[in-house]
């Protein structure tokens, strides 16, 4: 029988656990196309995934992971052909269908699109699902018709995967990004990537008034909770923020005053269930405009093994930037 390496999660009575072990190929879920995963990354919902401090994964065992890059190994799908180089983000990978943390996956083809003209796998996944969020962001705002001569752009969690992806899309955009963190040691690597402004993630992340002093005209928002509800605030007559993460919360402790009162709009991102059409025009923006430069400066690189550990750090708030994953 074929087998692989993968990290493999379990739940038990004492609760989570993940280890690595070797994988039977004949177990792979369904699906018409067999991958075999050369990279992936490591985002905030992998961290969780991993950790178990939130109910991510809802099928056991699990093999985590959100995203991979790699090339096709045998498919029954009229688009994808074997030696054809794919990426994979999101469809309940790693949460319902067994993930990326593997050296094999074998998932439906409507899921996967075509890496890029250009693009190496290993790049692909330095952006990741957070940066193709990031871009689904800037596209979402583009559509509401927001543009950088109306005012600057607020970017919160600026130093995590999303928001390092954001600010340099953004400012490639030409938009004047004002970058939220908690970290102030990371102000050079901000203005690197393109920041104007950077702000103290607390002037954001504490119990705020119904409307702030307008401040933006537009927002990308990794955070949720007050630190949403803030940037809502203090956003300009007509502009709107793209939310798109939950590291601060869930919970939106928000009044509708910027809506009603400044005509302010809040434009969700989902980026799981995405349609294809919109994935594709995404990915195609990515390899565009966003400058590889400065997306290797927001990179690390590090092996399967340390994947574990390096997920805990994550949501402990000590990596920057964005984590590709080495499957090998």
């Amino acid at each position: 029988m074929s087998t692989f390496k993968a990290l493999i999660a379990n739940k038990g009575e004492a609760g989570t656990s993940v280890a690595f072990g070797e994988f039977a190929e004949a177990d792979l879920m369904e699906g018409d196309v067999i991958v075999r995963v050369t990279h992936s990354t490591l985002n905030y919902k992998d961290g969780l995934a991993i950790t178990g401090r939130a109910p991510v994964v809802r099928r056991w065992p699990m093999i985590p992971g959100i995203d991979f890059a790699g090339r096709v190994e045998s498919s029954d799908h009229p688009e994808f052909k074997p030696s054809d180089l794919v990426i994979l983000n999101g469809w309940g990978t790693g949460e319902t269908h067994l993930g990326a943390y593997a050296q094999k996956s074998r998932v439906k083809g409507d899921w996967l699109v075509p890496l890029p003209d250009g693009m190496t796998p290993a790049e692909a996944m330095a952006i990741g699902t957070a940066g193709y969020t990031a871009m689904l962001s800037l596209l979402a705002l583009e559509r509401h018709g927001v543009k950088p001569a109306d005012g600057p752009v607020v970017v919160t969690g600026a130093a995590g995967g999303v928001g390092s992806v954001a600010t340099a899309l953004l400012a490639k955009a030409g938009w004047h990004v004002i970058a939220s963190t908690g970290r102030p040691e990371e102000a050079d690597y901000l203005k690197g990537l393109g920041a104007a402004e950077i702000i103290d993630r607390n002037e954001l992340s504490g119990p705020g008034r119904p409307l702030g002093k307008e401040r933006w005209i537009a927002g990308v928002d990794a955070v949720g909770s007050h630190t949403l509800a803030n940037v809502l605030s203090m956003t300009k007559y007509g502009g709107a923020v793209a939310a798109c993460g939950l590291a601060q919360g869930m919970d939106l402790p928000a009044s509708v005053a910027p809506f009603i009162l400044r005509g302010v709009a809040l434009l969700g991102i989902d980026s799981v269930m995405c349609p294809k059409t919109r994935r594709l025009e995404a990915w195609q923006r990515l390899a565009r405009d966003l400058d590889r430069e400065k997306l290797a400066a927001m990179t690390t690189t590090i092996p399967l093994e340390d994947v574990v550990e390096t997920g805990r750090a994550l949501l402990d708030g000590k990596v920057r930037g964005r984590v590709v994953v080495e499957i090998g």
